[in-house]
């Protein structure tokens, strides 16, 4: 398959068909199907990640490396849970896009939603969750080459990687309790969360810097020695 082909379809799963079925599944089952779309979010998240493959034996190192950042991620969000919204998943996921690419770094963001839960719980959130980390994920992949060159414009991300995981969950929020965009109820979820919008900017912000030179140095090595993963 063409890569520009390749890229269409990842587009249209992703951003097209995904928030499609997560909005139907919210709007026309009150989120009572939410077991089946946050395992159809799955499933989709998956799609594009193996798109990208050629066979042979970098994808299966490539496969085992996500497995184990996606294990860390939700390892660190467990180990943190006495500390609300003070995580290292965003961090993490961006990590992971950063060396093997937008597909990875969406679904890591998706699996490590989706595992996590089953220790925070599970619920009709789960599908947005899922979405909400795999697109941060997807766009550090995007914005890879400048990301890793500047350690300024990392943190930066982190930043506004926190602001899309606040402002993208308050909207959930607002479709759950009105069944509708409504922008006062959204307002009042903003208000209401700007503590928490600013608990996960700073951790993002500080698991990067803590976690970016030496989890870094350790996947270029491995990108390298491998030939794996390299982010467009």
């Amino acid at each position: 398959m063409k890569p520009a082909m390749k890229k269409w379809i990842t587009v249209l799963l992703l951003f097209v068909l995904l928030p499609l079925l997560i909005g139907l599944g919210i709007g026309l089952s009150g989120g009572k199907l939410y077991a089946f779309l946050y395992m159809a979010t799955a499933i989709i998240a998956m799609i594009p990640f193996f798109l990208s493959f050629e066979k042979g034996k970098a994808d299966a190192r490539m496969m085992l490396l996500i497995a184990v950042m996606t294990a860390l991620s939700v390892l660190g969000r467990i180990l943190f849970a006495v500390t609300p919204s003070f995580k290292p998943v965003t961090a993490m996921v961006i990590l992971t896009a950063l060396y093997f690419g937008r597909e990875a770094g969406f679904l890591t963001g998706a699996l490590s939603a989706l595992l996590s839960n089953l220790y925070f719980g599970q619920g009709p959130w789960t599908p947005f969750q899922m979405f909400t980390w795999g697109l941060i994920g997807f766009i550090a992949g995007v914005l890879a080459k400048p990301l890793k060159k500047s350690r300024i414009a990392l943190l930066l991300y982190g930043g506004v990687a926190g602001a899309i995981f606040s402002l993208l969950m308050d909207f959930w929020s607002t479709l759950w309790e009105s069944g509708s965009a409504d922008p006062t109820r959204f307002f009042a979820h903003f208000v209401a969360g700007l503590p928490v919008l600013a608990v996960i900017t700073l951790s993002n912000v500080i698991f990067l810097w803590v976690l970016a030179k030496p989890i870094g140095r350790i996947l270029s090595r491995l990108q390298t020695k491998y030939g794996i993963g390299l982010a467009e």
